[in-house]
C-alpha cells in the first residue's frame, strides 16, 4: 500500500487553479473528489500522475515510503482511449503486451472481468463495434488489470446506465480494496457508495472543506440510515460551502 502527500500549484496563464493546495491520500483507502465543472478535479489527477508540464505546475507528490510514485500509478481518463486497431481483449491486456509479460493467466483474468460486467462475448470485437457504455466498461477493466498500488480514476462510470453503474461501483470497490485510490466524480451518490473520505473542491484557486467520512463499508446502499444523513451534509457542502 502507498500513502501520498500532495502539494500543488497550478496556473494556466492568469487562471490559477491551485495555490499551494494540499491533500493527503491514506494508504489503501478510496478518496472521492467532487466539485463543479472547472474546479480542478481532473487537473489534480493529472498533476499527481505527472502529466502536467512544468511551466504550468509546481509542487510535489510524496509517497510515505519514500519510493517514486511514477511506475506505481494506474490512470483512467474520462475518455476510454481504446486503441481502434486492437480488439477488446488486446486493449485490456495492452500494458502486459507492452511489457512482454506472460499472457495466459492475464487472459483468464481479463475474461473473468468481462463476464463480471456482462461482456463475456465481446473479447474479439473492436472499439467501433461497441456502445459507449461498453467501451467504458472495457477501459475500467484495463485499468484494474494493471493491479497498481495507486489508482487515479476520472469519472470512470460516466455514460453508463444506472444499473450498470451500480454494478461497476460494486466491482470496483471489490477490486480496489486495499489500494490507494483517488476517484473524481460528479455524482454525490457514487461518492457516498464508494469513498472512505470525500472532499469537495470549491473556489479559485481551489480549496477543500472538511473531509466527509461515510460510515460503514463500501459499497454502501442508499437505504442505509447513515447514508441519508451524510448525503444531506455532502449536498450542503456542494450547494452552500459558505455555510459549512
Amino acid at each position: 500500500m502507498i500513502s501520498l502527500t500532495v502539494r500543488a500549484t497550478v496556473a494556466f496563464g492568469a487562471k490559477r487553479i491551485f495555490n499551494d493546495f494540499g491533500l493527503n491520500l491514506p494508504a489503501g483507502k478510496i478518496v472521492c473528489l467532487l466539485g463543479k465543472s472547472g474546479s480542478g478535479k481532473s487537473t489534480l489527477l493529472k498533476f499527481i500522475a505527472g502529466l502536467l508540464p512544468e511551466d504550468v505546475s509546481s509542487g510535489e507528490v510524496v509517497a510515505k515510503d519514500g519510493e517514486p510514485v511514477q511506475g506505481r500509478v494506474a490512470w483512467m481518463a474520462q475518455q476510454d482511449l481504446l486503441l481502434p486497431w486492437k480488439n477488446v481483449l488486446d486493449n485490456i491486456l495492452l500494458g502486459s503486451l507492452l511489457r512482454g509479460e506472460e499472457l495466459a493467466a492475464k487472459r483468464a483474468r481479463a475474461r473473468s472481468f468481462l463476464a463480471d460486467v456482462e461482456l463475456f462475448d465481446v473479447e474479439h470485437l473492436y472499439p467501433h463495434q461497441l456502445s459507449g457504455g461498453m467501451r467504458q466498461r472495457v477501459a475500467l477493466i484495463r485499468t484494474l488489470m494493471e493491479n497498481r498500488t495507486l489508482n487515479l480514476l476520472d469519472e470512470p462510470f460516466s455514460g453508463l446506465d444506472a444499473s450498470t453503474r451500480f454494478q461497476l461501483q460494486e466491482l470496483a470497490c471489490q477490486l480496489l480494496n486495499g489500494r490507494t485510490t483517488l476517484l473524481v466524480t460528479h455524482d454525490p451518490m457514487e461518492a457516498l457508495r464508494m469513498a472512505d473520505h470525500i472532499y469537495v473542491l470549491h473556489g479559485q484557486p481551489a480549496t477543500v472543506l472538511k473531509s466527509l467520512d461515510p460510515e460503514g463499508l463500501a459499497p454502501r446502499l442508499p437505504d442505509q440510515a447513515e447514508f441519508a444523513a451524510t448525503y444531506s451534509e455532502l449536498m450542503r457542502q456542494l450547494s452552500h460551502p459558505e455555510f459549512v
